[in-house]
Order: C-alpha cells, then sequence, then structure tokens
C-alpha cells in the first residue's frame, strides 16, 4: 500500500516531504495535546504495525468462519450501534442528535486519543459493540497526529467495518490511502455550495445538480487534492462550479430533510452492487476546468467506506438526515450480506437502553467482566440495561444527586396590579427600595428595551441584602502556574449577619453550585401561578476564565476581578412590564419565621405610588444622578495595527484549518476614580437600552457592573426547555429611515454576517445537544434582524428539551463560554484566542443571570458592559473573524461596539462625546 506521510511540527521551517502536500503557514500551532512527528523511523512501525495488524485480523476472521455463528441480521433489530470519533470538535453532537433518532439508540462518543488501538479492537471485533463508525469533523489536519488521533489507524485496518468520515474524518479516509490533503483554493467556513453526485447509494433519494435544492454547508480551509487520488478511492460527489455562496430567501430556515427523489423504478440497489459499480469523474471533471469542482465525498473501492467534506449535520444542509439514513441502510445491507462471522450474535438489549455517549464506563465494564471470566453477563450488564451516570465523554455531569439532607425552601409572595407605571417605572423602584449608600450589595437584571421593543423583554427582578438566607458568594481561581488542578480556587462566603468564611475549593466553583442547589428542595404549588421563573436564589456573574471548568484549556492570564460573585438572594421584587403589575416574594426556610418583607414592601411601594401621584412627570419622581464631572477616555490595549495584525494571525489559522471562526476581543480601559457606578448604569440604560440588561455591584470586592446586553446566553425554563440567543452580524443604525433599512438590509443579506451567525447556531446546537433529548434540539428562527437603539443586529434561536437528569448547572458548563464569543471548533478557537489576546478578559465574554432554587436559570453574554474594578472601567470588545473577514473592517467593527457603553461613561463622567483613542 502505498503512504503518504507529512511532518507536523511547530517550526514553520520543517517542509512536507512532497510539495503538493499542505504546508502550514503559521509560525506556532496551538494543540491540546503532545505533539508526535511523522518521523522515517515511525513511519517504518507504523506500517509495519498497520500491515501486522491487518493480516492477524484476516487470518482471525477466516479461522472463525467455521466455528462461530453468522450474526443477528441488524434490519430485525430496529437499531444500528454507532461508534462516533470525537475530533475534538464542536458540532459531533449534532451528529449525536442525528444518529440518535435515526439509529434508533444514541452512538457512543469518545475521543481521538481516548482509546488504544488494542482497546479499539476488543470493543470492535472480540466484543462485536458497534456495527459502524463515524469520524467527526475536526481543526487542523490529518497529517498531524495530536488531531487525528486514532482515526487513521481506523481507517486502515477497520475494512470490514462500515465508516462514514466528515470533514476531517473524509480527508482522513483520503491520506490513509495515500491522496494529498493541501490548501483549498479559498477557505469556506458557513457557505453554501450546490452539489452534483454521481448516485451513489449514500445519496439515495437525494437530487444532484444545480437546478437541485440539494444544498450542503461547508466548513473547511483544506480538501483532498483530487488529482492524487489512489484508485482504491473513487470521487463520488463534488460542488458545482461557481456555486458557494450566502442563503437565499428559499433555503433560509430549510429544515433537514428526509424527503428527496427516488430512484425511478422503485428498485433497491444494495451496497455491493454500488461497490462493484465504479463511480467516476465525468468529461467535464477532468478536462481543463477541474479546479472548478472541488471534492465533496469519496468512497472506498472494496471496503464499506465513505468520506464527506461538508457537513451534512448542518442546520442549513438540505438532506443531512437523509445521508445519515442512507448510511444506516449501508450497514444494514452490509452486515445483511456478510459472511465474516468474527461479530458474536447479539442481544435485542444490547445496546437499545444506553441513553448516554460515554465510554469511560464501557472500558470499565467490558474489563470487569472479562477479568471475571463470565462472558455471558457482558451482555446482560449495567451498562446496556440501564441508564449511567456519565453525560459523555467529557465527563460534564454526575447528576444522580441524592438529597438525603436537602433543605426546604418556601417561597411567599403578592401581586400588586396595575402598579409600577404608578410609581414611575422599574427606575423609581429600584431607586426607592435598593438605591440607597449607591445601591451597594444589590442587583437588578433588567429589562431595560425601549417602547417598541417590550415584546422582547418581560420582567426584571431586583433585590438587595436581605433575609436570612442571603449571602455573597466571591470566588478567584487560583494562580495556574502554581497548582495542579486548573479548576482550583478560593471561595469568601459571607452570610447576614456580616460572617464570613473562606474555602479553598478544589473542583472549582461550578462544582460547588451544583452541590449547592442540589442541597435545597421545593414544593412547585409555592410558585405556581408565577408567569416568570425566577423565585429566589442565586444571582450574579461568571467571568470568561472559568471556562477551566467546561473542558477547556489552562488560562493564560490572571483576572484582576473575581471570576464569579453571586447573591443568594431571598428576598426580591419583579416588575411585569408588559402587563404593569409588580410581584414582592420572599423565600424562608420550612420551619423557621416568615420575614416581614412582603408586607414592609407593599407598604413602600403604595407610599411611593401615593408621592408619585402628586408630581407631574416620571422624571420628577426622583431627582436625576449628578454627574461625576471627571474628564474621561478610554483608550484600548491593543493600537489599529496590532489588533488589525492579530486580525490577520487569526485568517491565517483559518486557512490552515485551525478554526471555522475565531471571536477576537480586546479590552478599552478608563480610569474612574469618582465614578458613582449606579448613577451610570441609569445613564446607560437611557442611552443604550437592551433586553438583558443589569446592574449588580458587589461592594467587598469593589466590582460593580453597568451592562446593557442584548444577547441570551442560555435559558432554563420549568418545562425543561433549553433556549440559546446567539448573535453575530452587528450593524450600526442609520441617520434616517431610508438609510436605516438600507442597512437593515444589508446586514441581512451580508454573506460573511451569515456565515458568522450559522457557525455560531450550529455550535450551539452541538452544546445544547449534549445535554438534550436526542431530537429534541430545533431552531426556530434562524438568522432574525432584530433592532435596538444604536445598532442592528443577526439573532437566531435554538431550543431543546433537557434531558431530566441532567443538572442546571452541568447544562451550563456543556455551553460555557458562549459559541458566539469563542467561535469554532470551541476547544482549539480558545487556545488560538489565548496566545493572540494579552489579557484576560475577566467578566466580559462571560455570563450574568440568576440560577432559580426551583431548577430554572436564565443568563446573558455579558457584551456592551463597562466593568468597573477598582476605579479602573473596562469595556470589552470585538468581533467574529471568518475566511470573508477584513482587518480593518474588523477594527472598526470593535469599535463600534464599544462605542454606545463608552459614549455613556464619558457623558456622564464628563459630558463631552465619545473619544476612543485608535492608536497607530
Amino acid at each position: 500500500m502505498n503512504m503518504s506521510f507529512s511532518f507536523c511540527s511547530t517550526s514553520s521551517a520543517i517542509s512536507n516531504p512532497s510539495d503538493n502536500v499542505l504546508r502550514f503557514s503559521v509560525p506556532s500551532r496551538l494543540f491540546s495535546r503532545e505533539l508526535v512527528r511523522f518521523d522515517e523511523k515511525w513511519k517504518k512501525k507504523y506500517i509495519s504495525l498497520s500491515r501486522s495488524a491487518s493480516t492477524r485480523l484476516e487470518e482471525s476472521l477466516i479461522a472463525k468462519t467455521k466455528s462461530l455463528p453468522r450474526r443477528e441480521p441488524v434490519e430485525r433489530l430496529g437499531f444500528v450501534r454507532t461508534l462516533l470519533i470525537d475530533n475534538y470538535d464542536s458540532y459531533t453532537f449534532n451528529i449525536y442528535q442525528a444518529l440518535s433518532t435515526i439509529n434508533g439508540v444514541p452512538p457512543v462518543v469518545i475521543r481521538n486519543d481516548e482509546w488504544t488501538w488494542e482497546e479499539a479492537y476488543r470493543y470492535l471485533y472480540e466484543d462485536a459493540a458497534f456495527d459502524n463508525i463515524v469520524i467527526s469533523p475536526g481543526p487542523g489536519s490529518p497529517m498531524c497526529p495530536a488531531d487525528i488521533g486514532i482515526c487513521l489507524r481506523l481507517l486502515l485496518e477497520c475494512r470490514d467495518i462500515p465508516i462514514l468520515g466528515v470533514c476531517l474524518g473524509h480527508q482522513a479516509l483520503g491520506y490513509a490511502h495515500g491522496a494529498h490533503v493541501v490548501h483549498a483554493p479559498e477557505p469556506v467556513h458557513g457557505r453554501l455550495s450546490g452539489i452534483e453526485h454521481d448516485g451513489n447509494i449514500l445519496f439515495s433519494d437525494i437530487p444532484s445538480g444545480r437546478n437541485s435544492d440539494f444544498k450542503v454547508v461547508r466548513y473547511h480551509s483544506l480538501i483532498i487534492d483530487k488529482e492524487s487520488l489512489p484508485k482504491e478511492l473513487v470521487p463520488i460527489a463534488w460542488t458545482i462550479y461557481n456555486d458557494t455562496g450566502s442563503f437565499s430567501d428559499k433555503n433560509l430556515c430549510v429544515p433537514v430533510s428526509n424527503s428527496g427523489r427516488s430512484l425511478g423504478d422503485g428498485s433497491v440497489i444494495s451496497v455491493s452492487e454500488k461497490l462493484n459499480n465504479r463511480s467516476h469523474w465525468s468529461s467535464s471533471h477532468v478536462d481543463g476546468k477541474q479546479n472548478r469542482h472541488i471534492l465533496m465525498g469519496i468512497m472506498h473501492s472494496t471496503f464499506p467506506h465513505y468520506g464527506l467534506q461538508f457537513h451534512p449535520e448542518s442546520i442549513a444542509t438540505t438532506y443531512g438526515s437523509q445521508i445519515f439514513k442512507n448510511f444506516k441502510d449501508i450497514t444494514v445491507d452490509y452486515w445483511s450480506r456478510c459472511k465474516s462471522p468474527s461479530l458474536r450474535r447479539r442481544n435485542i438489549n444490547d445496546t437499545a437502553n444506553m441513553q448516554v455517549p460515554g465510554a469511560s464506563q464501557l472500558l470499565k465494564e467490558l474489563s470487569r467482566t472479562r477479568s471475571t471470566g463470565n462472558g455471558s453477563s457482558y451482555y446482560e450488564s449495567s451498562l446496556f440495561t440501564a441508564k449511567t451516570n456519565d453525560v459523555d465523554v467529557f465527563d460534564l455531569a454526575d447528576v444522580s444527586y441524592p438529597k438525603p439532607h436537602a433543605k426546604l425552601l418556601r417561597l411567599k409572595w403578592k401581586k400588586l396590579e396595575r402598579l409600577a407605571h404608578n410609581v414611575g417605572g422599574a427606575r423609581n423602584i429600584f431607586m426607592e427600595l435598593f438605591g440607597k449608600n449607591k445601591g451597594n450589595d444589590t442587583f437588578w437584571l433588567d429589562t431595560s428595551t425601549s417602547s417598541s421593543d417590550k415584546a422582547r423583554g418581560r420582567f426584571s427582578f431586583m433585590g438587595g441584602k436581605g433575609g436570612s438566607l442571603w449571602k455573597q458568594l466571591t470566588f478567584s481561581l487560583s494562580d495556574q502556574s502554581e497548582i495542579t488542578s486548573k479548576h482550583a480556587g478560593h471561595l469568601l462566603i459571607e452570610d447576614a449577619k456580616s460572617s464570613t468564611e473562606k474555602r479553598f475549593l478544589e473542583e472549582g466553583f461550578l462544582d460547588f453550585l451544583r452541590k449547592e442547589l442540589s442541597s435545597i428542595s421545593y414544593d412547585e404549588k409555592d410558585f405556581q401561578g408565577l408567569p416568570f421563573e425566577f423565585c429566589g436564589g442565586y444571582v450574579g456573574c461568571l467571568g470568561y476564565d472559568l471556562k477551566v471548568e467546561c473542558g477547556m484549556p489552562m488560562n493564560r492570564h490572571k483576572s484582576k476581578a473575581p471570576d464569579a460573585c453571586f447573591f443568594f438572594a431571598d428576598n426580591i421584587i419583579a416588575t411585569d412590564h408588559q402587563l404593569d403589575d409588580v410581584y414582592v416574594l420572599s423565600l424562608h426556610e420550612e420551619g423557621t419565621a416568615e420575614s416581614s418583607f412582603l408586607n414592609d414592601t407593599e407598604e413602600k411601594l403604595i407610599s411611593l405610588k401615593n408621592s408619585s401621584t402628586r408630581r407631574r412627570s416620571k422624571d420628577q419622581t426622583l431627582p436625576p444622578i449628578a454627574p461625576s464631572q471627571v474628564k474621561a477616555s478610554f483608550v484600548p490595549d491593543k493600537s489599529r495595527e496590532q489588533y488589525v495584525n492579530d486580525v490577520r494571525s487569526c485568517l491565517q489559522y483559518i486557512k490552515d484549518g485551525e478554526s471555522y471562526e475565531l471571536c477576537l476581543t480586546t479590552q478599552n480601559r478608563c480610569r474612574t476614580e469618582k465614578t458613582d457606578p449606579l448613577g451610570l448604569y441609569l445613564h446607560l440604560r437611557e442611552k443604550n437600552p437592551a433586553p438583558y440588561a443589569a446592574f449588580l455591584n458587589f461592594s467587598k470586592s469593589n466590582l460593580s457592573l453597568c451592562c446593557s446586553s442584548p444577547e441570551r446566553f442560555l435559558q432554563l425554563d420549568r418545562n425543561g426547555t433549553l433556549e440559546a440567543k446567539p448573535i453575530k452580524g452587528t450593524i450600526a443604525r442609520g441617520s434616517t429611515p431610508e438609510e436605516d433599512e438600507l442597512l437593515k438590509s444589508q446586514l441581512k443579506l451580508s454573506e460573511k454576517n451569515q456565515a458568522e451567525n450559522l457557525m455560531i447556531v450550529d455550535l450551539l446546537r452541538n452544546d445544547l445537544g449534549r445535554v438534550c433529548e436526542p431530537g429534541s434540539v430545533h431552531v426556530p428562527n434562524l438568522m432574525d434582524v432584530e433592532t435596538y437603539t444604536t445598532v442592528h443586529t443577526m439573532v437566531s434561536t435554538i431550543r431543546g428539551s433537557k434531558k431530566s437528569d441532567i443538572s442546571p448547572v452541568e447544562c451550563v458548563r456543556a455551553a460555557f463560554p458562549g459559541g458566539s464569543m469563542t467561535g469554532a471548533p470551541k476547544l482549539r478557537s480558545v487556545e488560538i484566542l489565548d496566545s493572540l489576546e494579552n489579557c484576560s478578559r475577566g467578566i466580559y465574554s462571560g455570563s450574568i443571570g440568576y440560577f432559580s432554587y426551583n431548577g430554572t436559570f436564565d443568563l446573558n453574554i455579558v457584551i456592551r458592559t463597562v466593568v468597573i474594578h477598582e476605579d479602573e472601567a473596562s469595556i470589552g470588545a470585538g468581533g467574529a473573524i471568518v475566511a470573508l473577514s477584513d482587518p480593518e473592517d474588523e477594527f472598526e467593527e470593535m469599535v463600534l461596539k464599544t462605542r454606545a457603553p463608552a459614549n455613556a461613561v464619558i457623558e456622564f463622567c464628563s459630558g463631552s462625546s465619545i473619544h476612543v483613542e485608535k492608536k497607530i
């Protein structure tokens, strides 16, 4: 077998053996695992191992032919068992969700370096645990061992198991058999292409050609050079020339369809017949115009192995579900025809009850079964007959939480109808009840939309230091260079009596928060009748650096501000901006005296109402906050030149296949020694109202957050529905109605913004797919344009039904930090961004919101936010870098996003217009 190997090195001085094979042009490449070099010695060893293992496998199959009974055909069992190899990608669980419903049982997901070849061989052959293999997309190149892991070995050795490779998996199939992987003519990420195919069974019931509705989403910078294909690899699909672009109206929100064309005569073509009927390039694909057509699909001429360069799992790929169904049919047909008896007869219960994609328990259970010598017990093991505690291979959850000592909290509440407007609205309520002492140790989750935006934000919540259950949590990660656990940090707890307690959290803050919430029980009758979810609980912020508790790499920078700050709010006020009602709520522990908060607050609000009616306008209800009269200007951490160069570095990483999209950011800073944070926030909410705005003050940490975010990160309601609303794509408002409408249309039709948005939608679908019921993740709104006071934004909505055994905190852990602030694939993108950004993002790019005691939560994305910490105001801003990005335009977009909050600070402090310095 001819093999084409390449070097993978952090040095740009090392070139590849073949001039036709990809060269990496970024001098410093980042990986999550230790790099391994394909040198000559390793090549000989690898090829030797491949040949010897292949020979042993063939000999083993021949030897067992006469002794083992034929395997039960899979079509009689009604499900197909898939081993899904995750190449550290952020779209793997979109494939998982699709296969779960199509196959009839969820696949088992492992990362590409989780199993050794010996372990994989054991499960695939000795235990016959899987019917097929799917190799996911991923960052990097199949030529680098750190990127591809065990996948090349599987493609070479498992010649008698159906395999489907997607994107990187497709490239790996080509590379394993000697094809060259090269840079594409241009990187294509989040864009659609029309596809032609040759009628291969993988494309059964799917139309082909320019006039068909078969459109696919592509995320790739590398391709297989079709001229280098060996004879055993057959092209089966390719792009239509000059047919790559943005969405048309007809494909915007198309569901993934299972429909398509039939074979015409109603006949069924088997896999074996397809394999014997070699595909070909038509004459139009082998003449001088061959570069116009990019290879999109291949198959092996004798192995049941297939590769697709495009992403069938994307929300915008048509017939994606049909492709996975066809691969299932290929698998069923293959095993029904295959005479190899090496795979044992299986029980119908083998994996039908496997509800989770974890692999660690599979490993443990099979090893235990073998060690006891009780081979028959394997198929009756707890792994295959009951749910396990693993959510997935990333160890995101361990959610069997017994509550033997859980404390029962009781909720009391009052509804004051039609009161909000009569007291001057949420602003006056907050200032009257919590605004004394400059709002120290208070929170205000504020839906501060303008009158035309009320439909997007209905409820606001506010509170301060209150009842006996109140406490404040302040958490800071330890210096990561001095500890063995990247999660570890120091927690300070202050209770209602001002007593403090310090703890060292080895497992991090989110684990602590999960345990705290799991220690609370409640009676659902207490909050029946409330039209909102938050009934008391933890309110605060999660800093971006808590990503290390969510499977991300170790932080390169340490935040000066705390990494998490929360209140436990037992007394809160909610305002219904739609119906004008005010709700007063109070929590107490069962068996303790109720608080007087309800009656006291009602009296204060009635008094405020009476005083308000004697005034002529709302503006006279409370005096305005006096400006600080301190001159201020914001200075970006990076000059224009530095930022533009960082964008160019991002573009090079994207070109080399390391990322599809990189959300690059920087900080803009201003000294604010005498600024009143609450007064600043009141000015900000007037100038830049937003549906997920917030004011939080943590006086012990000298930290205030003045947030005007338009973006929801993640919400969980009482029905178990998870919702994300990522924003990608922003443009300034016009100065006239005509210009404003023109700019809105420009945003909606922008190919670059559509690509940005689609990539994050698919990323959030993946994140929700890790914790949601199979088949429940959907996109009710794709690429809507929403209008705010200063900008138009492109917003999508993703929803799914949470699995019953997943905790609220684990839902957040599965998706944090929000994909709209990282890019995709998330892990590799975060590594790259940490190397480019010269400081911690701090609270920016994290989340503000609540975790209610009743198991619900709602969190925003911290953008358009002024963070005031120790007399310094900082505003983070940036943008998504994609292959279509222009470096200078990206700098201007960063300045645009800084302008509204910075302008509010400048005006409040000195009354001057905005001055954001652009260093040259």
